[in-house]
């Protein structure tokens, strides 16, 4: 995953005049929001699996499906 370059924030901000500390503070908070949550988000393996038992569910189904078109009176 990406990271966020905290030093490098911070050296940018205080280029342009920002004292350090509130460079840093504004830094730390920036990397805490774009680092947020992100053990929420799916793998691509998480979505392989999620396909293959979606994929393994809809075969059942269509298996039920067709065996209760079969069981209708003609």
């Amino acid at each position: 995953m990406p990271t966020f370059d905290t030093l490098a924030a911070v050296r940018r901000m205080t280029a342009t005049g920002i004292e350090r500390d509130h460079a840093e503070a504004i830094a730390q908070t920036a990397s805490e929001a774009a680092t947020a949550g992100q053990e929420q988000l799916a793998t691509k393996a998480d979505l392989a699996g999620l396909k293959a038992d979606m994929t393994w569910r809809m075969a059942i189904l269509a298996g039920v499906i067709v065996a209760a078109i079969k069981s209708i009176p003609a």
